[in-house]
């Protein structure tokens, strides 16, 4: 007898039948023993109280629906709201008690790495406070002890696990890229340096290993932005400088916990006062918020800050200068792990308005605001679920563009990677640029000289 599935099978062309090499693999080492073993094993070993709370409280009501871009982007289909997901995965294999086909695993692999991207803005909305994105997290932590993870995905773990940044930069590719930045900006700062490796400074600047491998000029950017403020900074030379962490959403906790132990480590052999890390989302939340418990730690062993609390410490001291406003009217995206996961939406509405002369605001806004739908690592599980992807971000698609503005701000680099799909895919007349960007562009090339 069949097996009746309760994942609907009426996709969109696009969605149909989407070809993951990893997954596939995956799928055809399994064995039905296997499945409800490793099924078994995680729901009643590594869950506890939390996810049976979770379990026994949800009501089905569905308010939780309209919380969830990609809900609305498939014209509120019922599947796609945050509990119909959760329904069609883990609580399915909790009712069959594991025993579920490699069919089933196909599709939850599909919903739980494709269709959610962790953002919790679902958790907003529901009555119970129940974390969904938690939930859809242990089926990741599932798939990937199943070892059916998205290839993509799964191969920037794998460099994750092997050098410690997720783009396999060498050490001494490493070093390179720096020394080559930091001669580009000595033509605007005879004497600037990026200073490695320097013991007891008060800040040690991190990027992820993006930076480096394709946008270097960022890194160029904040030199001039560290210099200009005279601040003692300093950049490791070894590995721990890639603040990244897509383990952390793969489910592979051990290397996740890995990952951040490297980064506080090497940031405690400099005695550094604390961390400044570039714009980016998922790192924050993986340093501030997720390795740190992994290893042990309640609290990150060291000061973290991100980038838009650090632009907004150098503006408003006056450290760094505007020397004219951005003219370009500009709109904001809200990037869930740090406006909604760490509350600095309002601190980047002031940047905004010190920077520039023109802001639209995007409608929702700040906390309320909708995933760039490239997060919780959907964007990293690479080209063959593009097609899903840009089809489940109509709705951030309709919001930007609603805006009319010339630029998007987007301060975290999943976020500004999302966006650009999704203006090229729709054809949507917007500039994307980081905070970064407009600060390098406005800011006076001056050294500050703090008042005796």
């Amino acid at each position: 007898m069949q097996e009746s599935l309760t994942i609907d099978e009426k996709l969109e062309p696009d969605k149909k039948d989407v070809i993951d090499e990893g997954v596939e693999a995956g799928l055809s080492r399994l064995t039905p023993q296997k499945i409800s073993q490793v099924i078994n094993q995680v729901l009643t070993k590594e869950t506890g109280p939390r996810f049976k709370a979770y379990v026994e409280t949800c009501m089905r009501c569905g308010l939780c629906a309209d919380a969830c871009n990609i809900f609305l982007s498939n014209d509120r289909d019922p599947k796609f709201s945050p509990a119909a997901k959760v329904k069609q995965t883990i609580l399915e294999m909790i009712k069959r008690k594991g025993k579920v086909s490699k069919q089933f695993l196909k599709d939850t692999v599909r919903i739980a790495h494709t269709e959610c991207n962790a953002c919790k803005r679902c958790s907003m909305y529901c009555p119970f406070g129940i974390d969904i994105a938690y939930m859809m997290l242990q089926v990741r932590r599932i798939c990937h002890k199943l070892e059916i993870t998205p290839l993509y995905i799964q191969d920037t773990v794998n460099s994750h696990s092997a050098t410690m940044n997720q783009m396999w930069v060498k050490e001494d590719e490493w070093i390179d890229t720096l020394q080559w930045q930091e001669e580009d900006a000595r033509e605007e700062f005879e004497n600037l340096r990026i200073p490695l490796d320097k013991d007891g400074a008060d800040i040690m600047y991190s990027v992820i290993a993006p930076e480096p491998k394709f946008q270097a000029g960022l890194i160029y950017q904040t030199a001039v932005i560290m210099h200009a403020a005279g601040l003692n900074w300093t950049m490791p030379s070894t590995p721990g400088w890639d603040n990244s962490n897509m383990a952390m959403y793969t489910g592979d906790f051990e290397i996740s916990a890995r990952i951040a132990q490297v980064h506080y480590e090497t940031a405690a052999k400099l005695h550094v006062k604390k961390i400044v890390m570039g714009e980016c989302g998922h790192a924050f939340r993986s340093v501030y918020d997720v390795g740190n418990r992994w290893v042990g730690w309640a609290m990150p062993p060291v000061d973290l800050v991100h980038a838009i609390d650090f632009y907004h410490d150098m503006l408003t001291s006056g450290k760094i200068r505007v020397k004219e406003k951005y003219k370009k009217t500009v709109t904001l995206h809200d990037p869930c792990n740090i406006s909604r996961g760490r509350g600095l939406h309002n601190k980047a509405r002031e940047l905004v308005n010190i920077l520039c002369e023109s802001f639209i605001e995007m409608t929702p806004n700040r906390e309320h605001n909708y995933c760039c739908g490239a997060g919780g690592g959907v964007i990293n599980c690479g080209p063959p679920w593009k097609g899903t992807r840009m089809v489940n971000s109509r709705e951030k698609k309709d919001q930007i563009e609603r805006t009319g503005a010339e630029v998007l701000i987007a301060p975290c680099h999943n976020c500004h990677s999302g966006l650009e799909d999704i203006v090229e895919h729709y054809g949507v007349d917007m500039e994307i640029k980081f905070f970064g960007d407009i600060i390098y562009e406005v800011m006076e090339k001056t050294i500050y000289q703090e008042k005796k």
